[in-house]
């Protein structure tokens, strides 16, 4: 007697019992024809799709076995979900797919689909998506990847090609185990991904992959129409400069992105599918496919009957679809149509997917505490996996007793995989585990700032004249720090063809500050534009574009406004090439105008002196310039780093020195520099995580180390200093991430008193990681602080009383020297 809580048992045990009962049919189709009367789905694709659900049901079953003594992490399954398996048969393995962590059938079809002969999925003979999967080279291994066969990094590769669904099992068990010869992760989480199956990889955070989906699309369709229309392979350059964009998809390509029904009440997808019918109702083609699979819980909380279909059907700008996720051919038919409708109109549309939980949401999960025993079997007579055995015993394409044969083959191969996997080795040093986090490469990284200057000079200089008509910035005398960015973008956009700069108000505008004006006329819509006012969306189309192959810059108009989308970074930029193993990455150069010392424009949104949260992400580069003659090669080092390691940075432009002209005294123009042309990028290089010195009188009593517009506050301090005898080095970090160490020991030691300026607030501000710095850096003289109060910034001149001055540094300085 099964009992009313699914447990993994209770399940197989149910499957086979009603597979026993089923009736062989005395007639048996033609596997070549559909599959039933009226269905598009031939009796080959079902049982093929059949495979590929029994692989998925089976590895819920390897894992709960797993985690049972303590070998396995994770046991979140797509037991009852095992119906997307019919979305990945209506695709081509070539679309780009981010996929819900219930897509166990999904991965498993798609891993078969891109081994199998012949041209792809949902394609006619010799027509688009007929090219081979894209195929990445992974980082650890050197190699091509390879459909249907596993290459471990150990170099074990002789084992010959394997099933493809049990070399998707094995992808998946690795990840289970948190083996190091996972293909995609390396043991550093369990996650679906594989370069060469064009499965993007995306963490657990509910919808957060959405936002990046929309950029995807909407960078593969904007390269599709940048392309000369020579019909040109997948990967070909859109442009000619060095940094010229290269998507790995074929022009045609859809985007796919899985998610289940609680993740529509989210403010990601929320935006995400916001964005996407926003974009398709100013004309923008958008081709994504989002699919709902809606089993109607969230962990413990029922979707309101009626709430997702509601929700799904009013999003304007996205075509609705819907089918039984239970039955394969209703599956199928919906995915299909769902698919070729995107496909051919190049715009969003989403397929609602009705299917059912099998075992509760996880391992730990005890159903029977919020669901009824009557729910429970409801969802049982649902079961995906019995539904298409019934399917192809009606169809007479098989007998029970060969499925079950079948089931139970796969169930013993994969159990043997789980203990050849529980065998392999794990991630051991920290070394190995943040490899893939943030590459460094300095060297490279200033090539390919050399070789940028090389082109502006040589091959693009007349079109560089052409871009700034006639009047090089370089010739246009000194310039503020607003000034400076603007000409760096316009050299970065004339070297990086595929780079793309855009936010609120960026374009028509020129920005708030206008440091993106005329970047519009130069270079046309489709490369600076201006978008709709969403953060988490326009980080989302950054991502995306990267992923894609461009270089995208966007802008979040206030530092206060990153705080709405900060999980984009955190969650998805910064994680990317940690949890691929460099397989995939979504470069990006961030520009936020922010901090504070804005007189006559108050309020703690325009104001905004926190950056805890940026310097707690992991492998993200924060650059903060203080003058002109930092922005524009902290700027160029920016791209580089971002073009050659996929660096996520974050350009933080101190809206108070924009167009500050002086620095002593009024008209003395000592905040202005000329900017560098080409001939001298190489000189002016600034390499990420490297400070700048500037010594006052005889720099040898104290240390100033501060930053943004600490610097200029610290230089006026220096000089009244300077009048009383004393001799300030300030130290300008520049890079708040990653901190610059070395300078900051070497420059402290060589005075023995270092003041700390810190224009964030006391509490999780900068000055905590630098005294940090200093403490492990074995440094034994003064030290001191004078840093923000720990209050939001108010309005007006009450600001002042909050914020680091001029005095505080002089009177800390003093202090500090009375010692």
């Amino acid at each position: 007697m099964l009992s009313d809580v699914t447990t993994p048992q209770d399940l197989d045990d149910r499957f086979r019992e009603s597979l026993a009962a089923l009736a062989v049919p005395a007639q048996r189709r033609d596997p070549d024809q559909p599959v039933r009367d009226g269905a598009t789905l031939t009796g080959t694709q079902a049982l093929d799709l059949f495979d590929a659900q029994v692989t998925s049901r089976q590895l819920d079953l390897a894992a709960r076995w797993l985690r049972s003594f303590g070998e396995g992490y994770h046991t979140v399954g797509s037991a009852g979900h095992e119906g997307n398996a019919a979305v990945a048969a209506a695709l081509r393995p070539t679309d780009p797919a981010l996929l819900h962590y219930r897509s166990g059938a999904f991965y498993c079809a798609r891993a078969a689909q891109a081994a199998a002969p012949g041209p792809a999925a949902g394609a006619a003979p010799g027509g688009p998506g007929t090219e081979p999967a894209s195929t990445a080279r992974t980082a650890e291994t050197g190699r091509t990847g390879e459909p249907g066969r596993t290459t471990d990094p150990a170099g074990d590769d002789d084992t010959g090609p394997e099933d493809p669904h049990l070399g998707a099992a094995r992808d998946v068990l690795r990840g289970l185990v948190a083996s190091a010869y996972d293909p995609i992760a390396g043991g550093r989480h369990k996650v679906f991904g594989r370069a060469d199956l064009a499965v993007v990889p995306t963490t657990s955070t509910v919808a957060s992959h959405l936002p990046r989906a929309v950029g995807m699309g909407l960078a593969v369709e904007r390269l599709r129409r940048l392309a000369d229309g020579t019909g040109r392979r997948p990967g070909g350059r859109v442009g000619s400069g060095a940094g010229a964009a290269r998507t790995p998809w074929p022009s045609d390509a859809v985007v796919v992105c899985s998610f289940g029904d609680a993740s529509i009440n989210h403010a990601s997808a929320t935006a995400a599918l916001n964005t996407a019918g926003w974009c398709d109702h100013t004309g923008l083609r958008v081709p994504v496919l989002f699919v709902c699979e809606d089993n109607g819980l969230g962990l413990s909380v029922r979707s309101p009957k009626g709430w997702v279909a509601a929700m799904l059907r009013s999003r304007p700008g996205i075509r609705y679809f819907d089918a039984d996720g239970s039955d394969l051919v209703d599956a199928y038919q919906g995915a299909t149509e769902a698919a070729a409708w995107v496909r051919r109109h190049r715009r969003p549309a989403v397929l609602h997917l009705s299917t059912v939980r099998l075992m509760g949401h996880a391992g730990a999960d005890a159903e029977a505490t919020y669901r009824s025993a009557e729910e429970i079997t409801a969802d049982l007579e649902r079961d995906p996996l019995l539904t298409t055995a019934r399917l192809l015993v009606d169809a007479g394409l098989a007998e029970p007793a060969e499925l079950l044969a079948r089931y139970d083959e796969v169930g013993w191969e994969i159990r043997k995989i789980a203990e050849e996997a529980i065998a392999e080795p794990k991630l051991t040093t920290v070394a190995d585990i943040v490899a893939p986090l943030a590459p460094r490469r300095p060297v490279r990284v200033a090539r390919a700032v050399a070789d940028a200057a090389a082109r502006a000079s040589g091959p693009a200089a007349a079109a560089r004249s052409a871009a700034f008509d006639g009047t090089l910035p370089e010739l246009a005398g000194p310039l503020t720090l607003a000034e400076s960015v603007n000409a760096a973008l316009a050299d970065g956009m004339l070297d990086h063809p595929g780079m793309v700069v855009f936010g609120q108000d960026v374009a028509a505008k020129g920005g708030v500050y206008g440091v993106t004006r005329g970047l519009r006329d130069r270079f046309g819509v489709s490369r600076v534009f201006d978008t709709l006012l969403d953060e988490t969306s326009v980080l989302g189309l950054g991502l995306g574009a990267g992923a894609a192959g461009m270089l995208p810059v966007p802008e979040i108009q206030y530092l206060a406004y990153l705080h709405n989308a900060e999980d984009q970074l955190r969650g998805e930029a910064a994680t990317t090439q940690f949890f691929s193993k460099g397989a995939f990455r979504n470069p990006m150069v961030v520009r936020v105008p922010g901090l504070a010392y804005q007189e006559g424009l108050g309020g703690h949104f325009h104001n905004d002196n926190s950056v805890a949260v940026l310097r707690d992400v992991p492998g993200l580069v924060v650059a903060v310039p203080a003058r002109a003659d930092d922005a524009a090669p902290m700027l160029r080092s920016c791209l580089a780093s971002a073009a050659v390691d996929g660096s996520v940075c974050v350009f933080l432009e101190p809206i108070a020195l924009y167009h500050t002209r002086d620095l002593y005294a009024d008209g003395d123009g000592e905040w202005l520099d000329p900017y560098q042309g080409p001939g001298g990028w190489v000189g002016a290089h600034v390499p990420i995580g490297r400070a700048r010195v500037y010594g006052v009188g005889s720099a040898e009593d104290i240390t100033i180390i501060t930053f943004g517009n600490g610097v200029r506050m610290s230089l006026r301090a220096a000089a009244h200093l300077a009048a009383e005898g004393v001799g300030t080095r300030v130290v300008d970090l520049r890079w708040l991430a990653p901190l610059p160490v070395p300078d900051i020991i070497r420059e402290a030691s060589a005075t023995g008193r270092v003041l700390v300026v810190d224009e964030t607030r006391r509490s999780g501000g900068v000055g905590e990681g630098v005294i940090a710095a200093l403490v492990d850096g074995g440094y034994v003289g003064a030290a001191r602080r004078v840093a923000a109060v720990d209050s939001f910034v108010p309005l007006g001149p009450a600001a002042r009383q909050v914020l680091v001055s001029e005095d505080a540094i002089t009177q800390g300085a003093r202090t500090l020297l009375a010692r």
